[in-house]
């Protein structure tokens, strides 16, 4: 019943998500070789689930997969509108519409703090911005519950992204107008085009509740509503999804190490690829480790919701926030436990927060290095790092 309310559901702009899969209108191999094409067949022996006619740049001779991996998600390029001209407004005002368990991306660059809400990013995927004199996209692939932020300059050009409209491993699959090279939003790899081989840079970020962005920083931004397009803003179109069994337009083997949905912090630290169960950090809050010969440490607080959950964002169940830390500070190696109020290090009894911030004792303002780790769904965090380590199973 659940799967079908998500399928029911997955309506984007009037444009149904799943689309006609094979066989029909925007899907298929019977198509012009583009005059960008760096050989003289780059369709040659594969099968093509995509409407190439769209592609006019893409130079497909030049890819690191098959063709064959990418599906079209119903949606044409664009036909989920990313935001290339976002407005954002004060705390104050986001206080109209956003309730203190929204979640909301917080990505903080040169001193400066802005909120992207997963209540807007879901029907959008992609926001196109400038933080702190950084050109970033601040992207969200709800069908695998990844908020991902990039640095969009790339061999010293500033990139703009759009939604392709095509998956792979069930991910949103970007492409920058400038080359139409496609890029893999879970990883920022580019995988087709003029641009194949070349990683965007990450830039680390959170997953918190606005409430949490507000008390943290006061004067910072909230991306705003007014994005030129008509969306019912706070409602998921994904109803229940965050508790299905089956990943949507996902065609790999799910890794049942753990439930395909079951939300993940997972980074890969030092070449070394780990996932931190919530259901783990719900228990144990604090969690020292060292992955990658780095020392660090998975810290969870609750007061967030699941953009995925019930049609009302947020009425939806508490899943909390997680944040992965270089526990390393001036050379010395601390160790965190929760006394069941507050976190301190066991070397100086001083009281930090979820930020990763010292907030009383010897070490009062102190700030731990947030890692490259970010909230997803499991099945597909394992579809691209099927080798990592599971905190707790293994």
């Amino acid at each position: 019943m659940r799967r079908l309310i998500v399928v029911a559901a997955a309506v984007l702009g009037g444009v149904v998500l799943l689309g006609l899969l094979s066989g029909g209108a925007g899907v298929g191999n019977d198509v012009p070789v583009s005059a960008q094409n760096s050989c003289d067949d780059p369709f040659a022996g594969e099968t093509v689930r995509f409407n190439t006619n769209y592609w006019t740049l893409t130079d497909f001779c030049q890819r690191s997969v098959p063709l064959g991996e990418f599906r079209s998600g119903g949606p044409p390029p664009d036909g989920i509108p990313p935001i290339d001209d976002p407005q954002f407004e004060s705390i104050a005002i986001a206080r109209g519409w956003l309730e203190p368990q929204s979640p909301v991306i917080k990505v903080e660059i040169n001193g400066e703090a802005k909120a992207y809400p997963l209540s807007v990013l879901i029907w959008h995927e992609i926001a196109n911005d400038e933080l702190g004199g950084v050109p970033i996209a601040a992207t969200f692939c709800p069908l695998c519950n990844s908020a991902i932020v990039f640095d969009r300059t790339v061999r010293d050009e500033v990139l703009d992204f759009g939604v392709s409209g095509n998956l792979r491993n069930s991910d949103l699959v970007m492409y920058d107008r400038q080359t139409e090279s496609w890029w893999q939003q879970f990883t920022g790899e580019a995988l087709v085009g003029e641009y194949t081989g070349t990683n965007l840079e990450i830039i680390p970020s959170l997953v918190i509740g606005f409430g949490q962005f507000a008390e943290q920083y006061p004067e910072g931004l909230v991306l705003s509503r007014d994005t030129g397009a008509s969306r019912n803003y706070g409602a998921n179109p994904y109803v229940g999804y965050d508790q299905t069994s089956d990943p949507f337009l996902f065609e790999g083997e799910v890794d049942r190490r753990l439930p395909a949905t079951a939300h993940v912090l997972a980074g890969m630290i030092g070449g070394e690829a780990v996932a931190y169960p919530f259901d783990s950090l719900v228990r144990e809050v604090v969690i020292n480790d060292t992955v990658g010969g780095r020392p660090v440490v998975a810290l969870w607080q609750s007061g967030v919701v699941s953009a995925l959950d019930s049609r009302d964002i947020d009425a939806s169940r508490d899943v909390g926030m997680a944040a992965l830390y270089d526990r390393t500070l001036d050379g010395q190696t601390l160790s965190f436990t929760f006394d069941g109020e507050v976190i301190r290090d066991n070397e100086t009894n001083s009281v930090w927060n979820t930020f990763g911030q010292a907030t009383e004792g010897e070490l009062a303002g102190s700030q731990l290095q947030l890692q490259v780790a970010a909230p997803h769904f499991w099945f597909a965090w394992a579809a691209f790092q099927p080798d990592t380590f599971v905190y707790g199973l293994e």
